[in-house]
């Protein structure tokens, strides 16, 4: 493989991942790490990736500020526990239930945790923390983890396996979270394999339900997740412009904004 088509999947792969590290890299594409640390100096002396210790993010993954997840949970955390508790409770038992990744997801998690009246509930998530934080609910849970390629920030699987997964289940109930929230522009994300992630969710589910703080509100990001208007519920909590919900509800979107 010349250069050139090494560092072009090199490329591909921390696109794909949002993290790739040297020892992985020099062992998928079967070259020495000082190799793979060269292609990176050179992808990044072009523009496409950032480095940082142990490997490379893309470029857009620092333009819009998505951090790990350890970050995430310490910003707007009553915000966040608002949301799960709300979230939680359009849950009852016997229902089938899409979990997303992410901080406002983990409050989601915690929060049906807590719910000792639930009972053969079944939660599919893409989120190792998120599976991590239910078991102490089973077995009144069954927890069914995706496959597919970690994703270190936010400890998420995506592709390739997830969508194949996906495709095949049809689940009552799927919150999924964001990055940015727009009326016109619609729900979007920073990171692409987890949006198109979340875009399967929503053809294998039956109801709608997005988490976010306020503070997704008027943004837009890299990946489109869909039109706000393909989302039947909003839980969101924190300090929100009324002009805005309106214009969802107007939409159909059924807000609940949750006490903190």
């Amino acid at each position: 493989m010349s250069a050139y088509a090494r560092r072009h999947v090199l490329l591909r792969l921390v696109i794909e991942r949002g993290f790739v590290r040297v020892t992985d890299a020099s062992a998928e594409l079967k070259v020495s790490e000082v190799t793979i640390r060269g292609d990176l100096d050179a992808l990044e002396a072009h523009g496409d990736i950032v480095r940082v210790h142990g490997g490379a993010m893309p470029r857009t993954a620092l333009a819009y500020r998505e951090s790990p997840i350890a970050n995430s949970l310490e910003r707007d955390s009553a915000a966040k526990r608002a949301i799960g508790r709300a979230a939680a409770e359009l849950i009852t038992s016997g229902d089938s239930v899409f979990l997303d990744v992410g901080s406002t997801a983990l409050a989601v998690a915690h929060s049906l945790a807590a719910r000792t009246d639930l009972h053969d509930i079944v939660v599919v998530t893409n989120g190792l923390t998120i599976a991590l934080a239910l078991e102490t609910a089973v077995p009144r849970f069954t927890v069914i983890v995706t496959g597919g390629t970690l994703r270190p920030l936010q400890h998420s699987l995506v592709n390739p396996y997830a969508s194949g997964m996906l495709a095949a289940l049809h689940v009552d109930v799927a919150f999924i979270g964001c990055n940015g929230i727009d009326v016109d522009r619609g729900v979007t994300n920073v990171n692409l394999p987890e949006a198109e992630v979340k875009r399967q969710v929503l053809a294998s589910s039956r109801r709608h339900v997005l988490i976010a703080d306020s503070s997704k509100l008027g943004r837009v990001e890299l990946g489109v997740v869909g039109p706000a208007s393909a989302f039947d519920t909003f839980v969101t909590a924190g300090k929100t412009g009324a002009a805005v919900l309106d214009r969802l509800c107007r939409l159909g979107v059924t807000v609940i904004l949750a006490d903190q």
